[in-house]
Formats: structure tokens, sequence, C-alpha cells
């Protein structure tokens, strides 16, 4: 028996980190099979049992409905807002066309009195 210390530095068994091809500033990956469970993602698509994928389904259509009512009611706020803007500006087109014509029959009217002051003048001065 030896009575010298191995030093694990200078052992001629490499490191599980260093590579063979000199890159070692690469990381080291797992081999990728698709058919394990330990593959990559946690949530791969064969270790989840049928009510669990069918409780996803549930969730994701439970989130779309209230997303779907949400822009429903998002969408219903803007049209009114819309709606409003229209009916104050028809009542505005409306109040400016009454009052172009307001102002041409009270010009008839001054022009028909104005007339009857003529006549009335004229058949004074007789």
């Amino acid at each position: 028996m030896s009575t010298e210390i191995i030093n694990p530095t200078t052992a001629s068994v490499p490191a599980p980190s260093i590579r063979k091809n000199g890159k070692q500033w690469k990381p080291t990956k797992a081999p990728f099979k698709p058919g394990t469970i330990s593959s990559g993602s946690t949530t791969s698509k064969q270790s989840k049992s049928y009510l669990a994928r069918q409780a996803d389904r549930l969730q994701t259509s439970i989130v779309k409905a209230k997303e779907k009512e949400l822009k429903a009611e998002k969408e219903a706020i803007r049209q009114q807002r819309i709606q409003s803007i229209k009916d104050k500006r028809a009542a505005k087109e409306e109040k400016e066309r009454y009052d172009q014509l307001a102002a041409k029959m009270h010009a008839k009217r001054v022009e028909r009195l104005k007339r009857r002051e003529k006549r009335n003048k004229l058949l004074k001065e007789r």
C-alpha cells in the first residue's frame, strides 16, 4: 500500500462538467426524449390525465367567457358614447335649422308689416 494521497483535481478520470470536444463554455444538455415525463417541461401532454386536461379546458373556457363578457361590456360603453355624440350633433343641427327658419319667417313677417305700413301711410295721405 502506498501512503501518498490522491488529489482529485489531478486524477485521470475527467469531471462530468468537462466536455470532450473542449467547449467548456457551453452548458451540458440532457438528451431530447419527448416520450418521457422528465423531458424539458414539467407540463408535457402525456403526463396529464384526461381529468386534468378536461379541468384545464373548463378553466380556459370560463376565462374566455369572462373576457368575452368584459369586451362586450366595453364595446357597449363605447357605442353608447358614440350614440350620445351623434344625438348631440343632431340636436345642434336641428336647432341651427330652426333658428334659420325662424329668422327667415321673422324677415317675411317684418316685410309684410312694412308693406302694410306703406299701404296704411298711403291711405292716410289721401
